[in-house]
């Protein structure tokens, strides 16, 4: 998180999910964007087998299902393929080695690029974090939880308004 703006700063969370960040100071300054899902639109057979090996591997090693993880329709749906922090980095295949990735440069393997131009411009929505209830005011409240409003693919309570 204290590296150059625009790169990845991906780490493990309770030693099972890799979350995605994307630093947005300069290099010393920790300050990053936790990505909380994707709209998946393109290579959905490749998330949807990603999604089901790692479904695969937990039950093997006699893990509890969470994060939207099951043999439900949630599993089968586009918009509930990677719609958490930890399902963004199962679907996209992304963990620790892709820290510190240059997410701006167009060579690398993970990435950020602009909307199509016929895209329709996104309307963002925002309100206060979701699972910090440990954090004291003014952190718990500050309307830094940002989403497009009204897509499906948004994580957690209140994001798809």
């Amino acid at each position: 998180m204290f590296g150059p703006a625009g790169h990845a700063y991906v780490y493990l969370v309770y030693g099972m999910y890799h979350c995605l960040n994307v630093v947005t100071e300069s290099e010393g300054r920790p300050a990053a964007v936790l990505v909380r899902a994707v709209e998946a639109i393109e290579g959905l057979d490749s998330i949807r087998a990603a999604r089901a090996e790692r479904l695969r591997r937990r039950e093997r090693g006699g893990e509890s299902r969470s994060l939207g993880e099951g043999s439900g329709p949630r599993l089968l749906t586009t918009a509930g393929l990677a719609s958490g922090p930890g399902l963004v980095c199962v679907a996209f295949s992304i963990d620790r080695s892709l820290n510190g990735m240059d997410l701006c440069d167009a060579s690398s393997p993970l990435r950020l690029e602009p909307a199509a131009p016929q895209d329709p411009p996104l309307v963002v929505a925002t309100g206060p974090r979701i699972g910090i209830a440990y954090a004291g005011e003014p952190w718990r409240s500050a309307p830094w939880r940002l989403w497009a409003a009204g897509n499906p693919a948004v994580s957690g309570r209140s994001g798809r308004s």
